[in-house]
């Protein structure tokens, strides 16, 4: 999708702030740096990918715990996928456009904010 969408990022000032993306451990960032760099390398000044730690069987063993551990910063983006999945009418990669995939994320949470507002 970014390569399809590429001229709207580079027609954007790369005015954000530095951020660090956590990929879960199935995903390669030296493979993601390079494919990001052949496609918009001013955006590396302002990204860094980084692996979220796994734990180790020490560690899981100190908490008493065994087998499947989660991770907690990934359990944020999972719930948050989660959340999104819930909306009947969103699809992933079926929009044509940017805007058009932004816009039903947007109503998305609206949707999800509007719940729990209700409930409180």
């Amino acid at each position: 999708m970014l390569s399809e969408n590429i001229d709207y990022f580079k027609c954007k000032p790369v005015n954000i702030p530095k951020i660090t993306i956590l990929l879960d451990n199935g995903y390669h960032p030296e493979k993601i740096i390079q494919e990001l760099k052949k496609i918009y390398p001013a955006i590396m000044t302002k990204i860094r990918l980084k692996l979220s730690p796994k734990p180790s069987k020490a560690q899981k063993k100190q908490e008493g715990k065994t087998g499947f551990v989660p991770v907690k910063a990934r359990w944020v983006i999972e719930r948050t996928n989660s959340w999104m999945e819930r909306c009947k009418s969103l699809a992933k990669n079926f929009e044509r456009t940017l805007e058009n995939a932004t816009a039903k994320i947007n109503l998305c949470f609206i949707r999800l904010m509007l719940k729990r507002l209700a409930i409180a």
